[in-house]
């Protein structure tokens, strides 16, 4: 063949970074044979793979049309490299997940997944549904757990397990008392919401339509424990997953409003790069996942 591995790692590390010298270091090569791959795998195809754009060297058509297969390639080639130093080890999986499935869910299905393939390792980032769909486009992640709905031209998305967003308030907030709420309600009434760019609010933004322009927005928080907290403290009302409520309404710390009229069905969706390889390790997080 006539190019290397190696200067297909260095061509994607330059085009993750922008930068030689960060690819460099991220490689733990030297800055002068980092670009010199790089120049050497241009000049063997007679191609520009960057364009220099101030300090930073951005992918131009043709680097961006090599990425992806550059990318699939080295992922194969490290599966490879496992198989052969560990033979049938799992190895390490990149997961990404939206905070509600982070926080309710995902540490669930890493346990089981480890007791049933001793010797793996996972890493779990949690963050919400734009960020997780950035990571896995810029292979980051080897695969997201989403909640809200996001297309792309070059992911793949699948659906996993339904869901539903519950409106709710304290116990002793005056809409508590009543037996179901009307669009009225919904107007007069203060939130406390989940950030723009999160599932949970693409979801909400969907059930009140109609009523957006005209709803009064109190709070927008990224963590759902304080967004039930500030709504317990009665700066509020709110609208999450029912998985995040289940223990509260238990408790009785808050208690959930009937909005019959409104739709808050959602789904829980997997994300993955339609030019990543899927490994033997990431084919057992699908079934297991599908599975719970």
């Amino acid at each position: 063949m006539r190019y290397t591995l190696r200067q297909l790692e260095v061509f994607l590390a330059t085009a993750h970074f922008e930068n030689v010298t960060k690819a460099a270091q991220s490689l733990a090569m030297s800055q002068s044979a980092a670009s010199g791959a790089l120049k050497d795998l241009e000049r063997q195809f007679d191609m520009q793979l960057f364009d220099r754009v101030g300090k930073r060297l951005q992918a131009n058509e043709q680097g961006l049309s090599l990425r992806p297969k550059a990318q699939a390639l080295i992922e194969q080639a490290k599966v490879l490299e496992q198989q052969l130093i560990n033979h049938k080890d799992i190895g390490h999986i990149k997961v990404g997940a939206t905070l509600t499935i982070g926080n309710y869910l995902a540490v669930g299905l890493i346990a089981d997944f480890m007791r049933e393939n001793p010797g793996a390792e996972i890493q779990l980032e949690v963050a919400n549904t734009e960020a997780i769909a950035k990571q896995v486009l810029n292979f980051d992640l080897d695969i997201g757990l989403i909640e809200g709905e996001f297309y792309h031209s070059d992911l793949e998305v699948s659906h996993w397990r339904d869901d539903a967003l519950v409106v709710f308030c304290a116990p002793n907030h005056p809409l508590a008392q009543k037996s179901v709420l009307d669009d009225q309600d919904l107007i007069a009434a203060e939130w406390i919401l989940r950030e723009t760019g999160s599932g949970t609010r693409q979801g909400f933004d969907r059930a009140m339509h109609g009523l957006l322009p005209s709803q009064s927005i109190k709070l927008e928080l990224q963590h759902t424990e304080a967004i039930k907290r500030a709504v317990e403290a009665g700066l509020g009302i709110s609208c999450l997953s029912n998985i995040t409520l289940e223990d509260a309404f238990q408790r009785g710390s808050l208690v959930p409003l009937k909005i019959p009229h409104r739709d808050f069905h959602r789904a829980f969706y997997f994300i993955l790069h339609k030019n990543k390889y899927r490994s033997t390790g990431i084919q057992r997080w699908l079934a297991l996942c599908q599975r719970n």
